[in-house]
């Protein structure tokens, strides 16, 4: 027979698993109806049938709620743990207000237990081992936020600088600068603030530049440590085997 607490919270069991995919599956299917519910020349009757589906998506989720709190080991540890803050405004606020406000886009946060389930799957290893690369390149990481923050800043001084005085509403300030200077360096430019002096284009060219070996630093970094990861946990388990000709020989 198995107990609620092993349904509920072991996902290292076939029961667990089940029961964390069975959920797993609801919130695809209510972010889904969610999203065709964002559709705004939706006929009445669909909208109400989605309405009515969603209070049954609703008590499930709350009974799910329920059910994790009372199997929790510490109560307390999960109502005040991400996933509990989360499960709990996923529904809580449609119910207490009818729908006044609505906060059920944080189910597409919930799908962030799949990562719950492959730690327990196959995809165990390959999760540490990207759990270590990111840990082993926090100094790095750090770093390159400082110098990518000190960068944002010279740009949106810098445009600001040549283009205030030609253009005062769009430019207004540095720091309104900074959203000019955000999509630039990202190599996005939405066209909404551009340059027009000669000394606000040069600059501009050499930012775009810029960004494009910025954007490309936290990629190398990250494919860097997950190289050197890989390599030596395939290192360490080849290290048993070799070891153990050796053992045998100096027993004999």
């Amino acid at each position: 027979m198995i107990s609620l607490t092993e349904l509920v919270q072991r996902h290292d069991t076939k029961a667990g698993r089940v029961f964390e995919w069975s959920i797993i599956v609801l919130i695809v299917v209510s972010v889904l109806l969610l999203i065709v519910d964002s559709i705004p020349d939706l006929p009445q009757s669909m909208r109400l049938y989605l309405r009515n589906t969603e209070y049954i998506f609703l008590g499930i989720f709350a009974l799910e709620y329920i059910l994790r709190v009372l199997t929790a080991p510490r109560k307390s540890g999960y109502i005040f743990s991400f996933f509990g803050i989360v499960d709990l405004l996923a529904f809580v606020p449609f119910i207490l207000t009818m729908g006044t406000i609505d906060m059920r886009i944080l189910r597409v946060v919930r799908l962030l237990r799949i990562f719950r389930i492959m730690k327990l799957s196959s995809y165990d290893n390959a999760l540490v081992r990207f759990g270590d690369a990111l840990m082993g390149m926090k100094e790095e990481f750090v770093i390159f936020l400082f110098a990518s923050s000190l960068v944002l800043l010279i740009s949106a001084a810098g445009i600001w600088h040549f283009e205030h005085e030609v253009q005062p509403e769009e430019f207004s300030s540095i720091i309104s600068c900074l959203w000019w200077a955000i999509i630039t360096l990202a190599t996005v430019g939405y066209g909404d603030l551009y340059p027009i002096t000669p000394g606000g284009k040069i600059f501009t060219s050499i930012i775009v530049m810029s960004g494009m070996g910025i954007l490309a630093v936290p990629a190398g970094m990250v494919t860097s440590a997950l190289f050197e990861v890989t390599k030596k946990s395939k290192h360490r388990k080849r290290l048993p085997h070799k070891g153990r000709p050796m053992l045998k020989e100096a027993a004999s």
